[in-house]
């Protein structure tokens, strides 16, 4: 779920990104009172994500009298072809927000339907799909929650949901047993540490230093296997770095409990979907 307010926010300040003081061409070219009704197309195959978000930005531009048919919904696989919505309003609206839902549906979809394919991948293997902090500013709610459409889970939100201890933190604090203790002379009780080791000989003092989660950042898969192997479920592992849909499934098969994936959110494809208008 998200923050209502966060929307409305977000696709405020898209808007006055957007059109700034006026709408150069329709503003001159539409009446003010005329109306259209315009249909939201898929244009190729994958996840629908953001729908409600993209209709909010009609919403917002016209207060009352816009009217929406909605034909799929957030997480509903999508054809080319497919009509996601149909909606009714000015003209105008319909022109000035155009951009801007078109820009939030395609992105949000994007990784719904990028998080969907790193899922199948790994389907029936003990892995879960997760995302990583490597999001756009600003847009963090809206990509979590895209990733979670597409079938997969949510790392931690920011810098306060956990302590995660990365080889940074390690270096500059002495090592990583003093690390791992000082957190856990500070922390309360119901927040996990994390901690990323770079090869086996850090995954033991890791394990012996009792942390929650671990992090096989860059590992080979050989190392990742032996690393199962030598955690024997004493602490959840997580496997990271450089990860591509051709050595997913493999890492997948080492065992491991997570696999994080930056690509997700910060270098994802935007889906293909249009609107038209129709009369």
């Amino acid at each position: 779920m998200i923050n209502s307010i966060y929307v409305d926010e977000i696709i405020k300040t898209a808007l006055l990104e957007d059109i700034n003081y006026l709408d150069t061409t329709t503003d001159y070219l539409i009446d003010e009172e005329q109306e259209n009704t315009a249909r939201f197309l898929a244009k190729s195959s994958g996840v629908l994500c953001g729908i409600d978000i993209a209709l909010r930005v009609f919403e917002l531009l016209q207060p009352s009298g816009f009217e929406a048919k909605v034909y799929k919904h957030d997480g509903d696989l999508l054809e080319k072809g497919d009509i996601i919505a149909e909606i009714k309003g000015k003209t105008r609206t319909i022109l000035k927000g155009e951009r801007t839902a078109l820009n939030l549906i395609q992105h949000m979809s994007g990784v719904a339907t990028a998080t969907k394919t790193a899922v199948d991948i790994v389907r029936g293997t003990n892995a879960s799909i997760a995302d990583t902090r490597k999001t756009l500013p600003g847009l963090r709610p809206l990509q979590k929650y895209a990733v979670t459409v597409g079938g997969g889970r949510n790392h931690r939100y920011n810098l306060s949901d956990a302590a995660m201890l990365k080889d940074n933190h390690v270096d500059a604090s002495g090592g990583i047993a003093p690390a791992v203790a000082k957190l856990k002379s500070k922390l309360g009780h119901m927040t996990k540490i994390e901690l990323e080791v770079r090869n086996l000989d850090e995954l033991g003092q890791a394990l012996e230093a009792g942390v929650d989660v671990i992090m096989l950042d860059n590992m080979s898969i050989e190392e990742m296997r032996e690393a199962v192997e030598i955690t024997n479920g004493r602490a959840l592992l997580e496997a990271s770095g450089n990860i591509t849909s051709e050595t997913l499934r493999a890492i997948a098969k080492t065992g491991v409990d997570i696999i994080s994936m930056g690509a997700l959110t910060h270098s994802v494809k935007a889906f293909d979907i249009s609107l038209k208008i129709s009369d």
